[in-house]
């Protein structure tokens, strides 16, 4: 309880409602994971609106294979965050996709028969076999060699993705506009992933070529202990989420914090665990505007960030 208490009322969908007016009837009408999705647009915009607050996204790598990757990638456009830290993946996948063409799949589908196909499943999309190992291999390893011809011996990953947006030039592409936008991509687990391998390949030829995560510690630092208010949006859990966490703690911990899980808490993940358990470690202060919102991030995030844009537009 809140100290206030209201009634219960009946959502009124009204002819052109737009999604930010469902949103405001769903505040009201006592619906369970409803409400919290609309406390979740409400964080958001106040989080948007206050000049003060320095912006994370952090989200895994898996969404970037599914069609949520234009609504991240207008997130960046429109500068409604200012650091994103995620995982590997997410550099393989965004640069897949603006080469070749993942497919739409199933869960059912049988994975004998899709490997013997030349097909990895990743949930209900299809990936091509070529379209991913092969191909980045192919793209990356020049792109390696042109650093390397510049002179550059050690890069981090805010750099390496920094760079791949250049490279990459595509405006379907997150990474394009983290660059264009000078957003920075932190990866603390970068080599998990194909873009990481293709470092450490690269690496077998040029030894003296490394990447120092160290560089984005410092990065973060310096983002972190300027900032007089900090806000996140955390989609799914893992390395990204910790890792956001993480930093905001040695500030005290975060203004603004909305997290996306599927994950129960009942197994002591840190992916399954809510917002308001990050209070007890100071990641989170405690009188933070702060929800978690229980459901899966290529239903819910096209609606929340929608109806954000509506508002603060």
């Amino acid at each position: 309880m809140n100290g206030r208490i209201s009634s219960v009322k009946d959502i009124q969908l009204k002819p052109g409602i737009t999604v930010d007016g469902i949103i405001k009837e769903l505040r009201e009408s006592g619906g369970f994971v409803g409400r919290n999705l609309a406390e979740a647009v409400d964080i958001l915009s106040l989080m948007n609106k206050d000049r003060d607050t320095l912006k994370f996204l952090s989200f895994p790598a898996a969404p970037i294979a599914t069609g949520l990757r234009g609504v991240l990638k207008e997130i960046v456009r429109m500068r409604l965050t200012d650091v994103i830290i995620t995982t590997a993946g997410t550099l393989d996948h965004d640069l897949a996709r603006c080469w070749k063409t993942y497919y739409k799949g199933d869960f059912t589908l049988d994975d004998v028969t899709l490997a013997r196909k030349g097909f990895h499943r990743l949930g209900s999309v299809l990936i091509p076999k070529e379209s991913y190992g092969p191909l980045l291999e192919r793209k990356l390893q020049p792109f390696f060699s042109s650093l390397y011809n510049e002179g550059i011996r050690e890069v981090s990953s805010a750099e390496v993705s920094s760079r791949l947006g250049e490279y990459v030039n595509d405006d379907s592409s997150i990474l394009y506009w983290a660059s264009k936008n000078k957003i920075p991509i932190l990866i603390p687990g970068i080599t998990d992933g194909a873009v990481g391998n293709q470092i450490w390949l690269f690496s077998q030829k040029h030894r003296d070529f490394k990447v120092n995560i160290l560089k984005d510690q410092e990065l973060l630092s310096n983002l972190i202990f300027l900032a007089k208010k900090t806000g996140a949006l955390m989609i799914g859990g893992g390395i990204s989420k910790h890792h956001t966490l993480w930093w905001n703690q040695f500030r005290g911990g975060l203004d603004y914090a909305v997290y996306i899980t599927t994950a129960l808490e009942y197994d002591g993940s840190l992916s399954g665990a809510p917002i308001r358990e990050a209070v007890s470690w100071g990641k989170v202060k405690p009188k933070a505007k702060k929800v978690t919102v229980n459901g899966e991030a290529t239903a819910l995030l096209p609606f929340m960030i929608t109806a954000l844009l509506e508002r603060i537009e």
